[in-house]
């Protein structure tokens, strides 16, 4: 009886996404901590615009 299974391609599939995100969430987070508040305002403010969803 030979069985075999496919498991480390599924695992290196998942961990190579946690790995992703959580460089591209700290890239976020760093990139949002050096923007000035008043860009991010203004960027917030026009997505909620270009999205339809009322702000004042």
């Amino acid at each position: 009886m030979n069985t075999t299974t496919q498991t480390s391609a599924v695992a290196g599939s998942s961990t190579l996404a946690v790995i992703f995100a959580a460089i591209l969430g700290a890239a976020i987070i760093t990139i949002a901590g050096h923007v000035q508040a008043n860009t991010l305002h203004d960027a917030a403010h026009d997505v909620r615009h270009a999205t339809g969803f009322p702000c004042h």
